[in-house]
């Protein structure tokens, strides 16, 4: 498997629509999912119906690349229908190619589902070798697929399609966000945990659901609501909104991640601005790993916040101390070590008189094998700065994520083999400081979190060895 400059994976970003007007929606959904671009670069895909036309007609394109890649007026054109939902993935299982890009659309007895997924199962292995076993043919190798297929084997004996969702999912276990799309209706599902966001809005005449609330802007719609962990939540075509709830689960664990590293910075989840989080996460790191220093910067874009937060708690200047080359495509996977490294001077410049013969406190979200920022250090030193000090608004990443985060395995995660005074020499770093397990808690408030990467204390049980090797290997 190739490795990633960045280390950590994005995750996926679904969006849906019912514009109850009979407007067609295509437009609307190809530029919410460009409000989640960032969730997810690998593919995108659009599946729409028209709720007046032929039962169980679905239109429908999704390919490898940006949206801008897959998507032009001529393509989006054809996909003509008032109820659509989209997608853009990043793979957190399954391999990357065009059978593994989303929606997926199943035409069986009961008519078509259309069906949008963001998050990882943990019991996917073993519920797709029982369908298997029962005949069910699969043509992809990602778990949303086996999460279409149970919700349709419901179908065939229950009254509705939300009858069938929250039965299928009862078997389900792990995380997710999922938007569907029915003949006649779209439906929003949370996890019981609230690992993965997804929210609500409204425009007009029609609702929308999405990843994260940036996307309801982007379409000018107003933001109503976040789901609930465990609601599944329906909209019908006279504009009627049902929400029914899976059991309970024992503990809510949102993922921690979303506000310091995936989510956009003008999004809302949960009740907690994005922005406001990587505030209060840069202050929290400033009173526990202060330094003598003559400014901080972030490292574009996901540590700027963080970094302003440390700023404003220090008291030391605040800078920008690189530039981001915005039009370079993807270049996170690289064959080699010497192509991985320039990458990161391809997508990032130092700007020299702001950093020369500075002390920088260089702050980051996160690190994974080392291998960007101990170029950015590099970087830095070299355009004059003589001190950089290291400051990292996550806690050292010790264990794989099972629910959608793409955390490389044990072996692969530096902090899992070295001390933090190892890493300190291995990156060139004059200190180093990493976000104290415990402050986590104070960027999100009251709002219970996951921190099984940084602790091992999953929410659920999670897979065997066995079943890790298999999941590491597929």
């Amino acid at each position: 498997m190739s490795e990633r400059v960045t280390g950590v994976g994005e995750e996926c970003g679904v969006f849906g629509i019912y514009d109850l007007d009979g407007n067609s929606v295509a437009e609307t959904i190809y530029f919410g999912l460009e409000a989640l671009q960032h969730r997810g670069q690998e593919s995108c895909g659009i599946a729409v119906s028209d709720t007046e036309g032929p039962k169980g007609r679905v239109n429908s394109r999704k390919d490898l690349g940006l949206l801008r890649d897959v998507f032009r007026p001529a393509t989006i054109e054809p996909l003509k229908g008032n109820i659509g939902i989209g997608h853009v993935r990043y793979a957190t299982s399954g391999s990357t190619n065009v059978n593994n890009a989303q929606p997926l659309v199943l035409n069986y007895i009961k008519g078509s589902l259309a069906l949008a997924h963001n998050g990882n199962l943990i019991n996917a292995l073993e519920l797709r070798e029982e369908m298997e076993n029962t005949g069910a043919i699969f043509h992809t190798s990602i778990d949303s697929e086996v999460i279409a297929y149970c919700i349709a084997r419901e179908r065939v004996k229950a009254p509705d399609i939300e009858t069938a969702v929250r039965k299928a999912l009862l078997s389900v276990k792990g995380a997710y966000a999922l938007v569907l799309m029915s003949p006649r209706k779209l439906i929003g599902v949370r996890d019981p945990y609230g690992l993965k966001p997804i929210c609500l809005g409204k425009r007009d005449n029609a609702y929308i659901l999405a990843s994260e609330s940036c996307a309801l802007q982007s379409v000018n719609a107003e933001f109503i609501r976040d789901l609930e962990p465990g609601e599944i939540l329906t909209i019908s075509g006279d504009g009627q909104i049902h929400s029914d709830f899976l059991p309970k689960a024992p503990c809510p664990a949102h993922c921690i991640f979303e506000y310091i590293y995936f989510a956009r910075l003008d999004s809302s989840i949960d009740g907690i601005p994005v922005y406001d989080a990587r505030i209060r996460g840069g202050r929290a790191l400033a009173r526990n790993f202060p330094v003598e220093a003559d400014l901080v910067v972030g490292v574009p874009d996901s540590g700027l916040a963080a970094a302003k937060g440390y700023s404003e708690e220090s008291g030391i200047p605040f800078g920008m101390a690189f530039h981001k080359n915005s039009y370079v495509g993807r270049t996170f996977i690289k064959p080699t070590q010497k192509e991985r490294e320039s990458s990161v001077k391809i997508k990032l410049s130092v700007i020299g008189s702001v950093v020369k013969g500075k002390r920088i406190v260089l702050v980051d979200d996160s690190i994974v094998r080392g291998t960007t920022i101990a170029n950015l250090i590099r970087m830095l030193k070299g355009c004059g700065a003589l001190e950089v000090h290291v400051r990292i608004s996550s806690p050292p990443f010790l264990y794989p994520c099972f629910f959608g985060t793409d955390v490389p395995s044990n072996k692969q995660l530096i902090a899992s083999a070295h001390s933090t005074e190892e890493i300190r020499e291995m990156i060139g770093a004059d200190s180093l400081g990493y976000m104290p397990v415990e402050e986590l808690q104070s960027m999100v408030g009251n709002l219970p979190i996951c921190t099984g990467c940084f602790t091992s204390r999953y929410p659920m049980e999670t897979p065997t060895e066995e079943i890790r090797d298999l999941l590491e290997q597929s």
